[in-house]
């Protein structure tokens, strides 16, 4: 009897075309702008060419000071400024004298560097310059300590070596954070409408009572609800992360580099699928708990939104924070722990203690709001529309 109930539920919330619109169409849209804008964003300045607007021309034995930089292009103009606000040029320099002439005597230099602060590629390569410029500074000053025979260390008593602790693109720390809000995101508006329309529709449409007057069990109807609103939550979340691998894999290139987990590829798939379905869950407890407390169906809707929103709340707090700062605590957390095991996963870390704490919270979770909604789907002031 359960299973016909929920095949029912099943067949008749698909015939709606807006959940089909939202449980299908909707992440496919949306993933596919989203992979697309990753890879745009993984792949930025990595095959452009940035102009730079000078006053005088470099020599080639000058260009020497830029040779780690093969995106640069040098122009000469009589005012760099202009060419930066004109958009000839992304940047502009100003020497006070020959460059070839700087490391030639032991006068000092003025170089003024032009550009918007407020553009992020003008910034960067700003920032390229200024380290180009910095490096062959510290050369012109042992060269000057060489002459005067004196130690290099006199004026650099260490030196300092960043070595990281986790290997990675930094690509994966944003999609670590983004795909998991997507996820959540795709998963509420899919199951949203479906959630509102079983419980707090059947109300409005005055259906509920005479669904009840039948001889199944309160708790059997309630049961083949829940798993259809979970059925629907859950396909969301794994058409969501089929369209995410298969066009990182197929329409990308930076990203599919960038995510290089070797033979722990299908382990984290089967754990990210796991965990999204568990996640599917969750959700539908929820939107399930709001649907029963609602008359109608605007009121329902009204109810599930400020939750489905509060997913971002702990995306914000996740995003700044380094793989060994992750507490066992966030992994116990639901919700917050969607980002924390993303993150692992997504570096190619498996922790099965932190998979267990994440899939257990999440599992304690939707049995305490479906033992909840159980207790008001009993009572006649919560089904009836009275």
């Amino acid at each position: 009897m359960l299973f016909r109930i929920y095949i029912k539920e099943l067949k008749d919330c698909f015939r709606d075309r807006r959940t089909l619109l939202l449980t299908v169409v909707l992440p496919i849209v949306l993933m596919t702008g989203f992979v697309f804008l990753f890879e745009n964003l993984a792949s930025q300045g990595k095959n452009e060419v940035y102009t730079i607007a000078v006053t005088q021309s470099i020599e080639e034995a000058d260009k020497a000071i830029f040779a780690n930089y093969k995106n640069l292009e040098f122009i000469e103009v009589e005012d760099p400024k202009s060419a930066v606000i004109d958009g000839q040029a992304i940047i502009g320099l100003e020497f006070s004298g020959a460059v070839k002439d700087i490391g030639k005597n032991n006068d000092a230099m003025k170089i003024t560097i032009i550009g918007d602060a407020l553009s992020q590629n003008s910034s960067v390569v700003m920032s390229e310059i200024e380290s180009a410029l910095s490096n062959y500074e510290k050369t012109i000053i042992r060269d000057r300590l060489q002459q005067h025979q004196m130690d290099v260390s006199m004026i650099e008593p260490f030196s300092i070596v960043y070595e990281q602790t986790v290997e990675g693109d930094s690509s994966l720390t944003m999609l670590a954070f983004l795909i998991p809000l997507i996820l959540a995101a795709s998963i509420g508006v899919g199951a949203g409408p479906s959630a509102s329309d079983l419980f707090a529709g059947e109300k409005e449409r005055k259906t509920m009572e005479a669904l009840l007057m039948t001889p199944v069990k309160r708790s059997t109807l309630l049961v083949a609800k829940w798993l259809t609103i979970s059925t629907i939550a859950a396909l969301t979340g794994i058409v969501t992360l089929i369209v995410i691998m298969l066009e990182i894999n197929f329409l990308t290139s930076d990203l599919k580099a960038a995510i290089s987990l070797g033979d722990k590829t299908y382990m984290v798939i089967v754990i990210t699928t796991v965990v999204a379905i568990l996640y599917a869950t969750v959700c539908a407890s929820f939107l399930m708990l709001t649907s029963i407390l609602a008359k109608t169906t605007k009121e329902a809707q009204t109810y599930s939104t400020p939750i489905l929103f509060l997913v971002i709340v702990p995306a914000m707090y996740m995003m700044g924070l380094g793989l060994n700062e992750l507490k066992f605590t966030y992994f116990a957390i639901p919700v917050v722990n969607l980002y924390a095991i993303f993150k692992e996963l997504f570096f190619g870390i498996v922790q099965y203690q932190h998979i267990a704490a994440t899939l257990l919270s999440n599992f304690v979770l939707t049995f305490i709001i479906f033992c909840i909604c159980r207790m008001l789907f009993m009572k006649n002031r919560w089904v009836m529309n009275s």
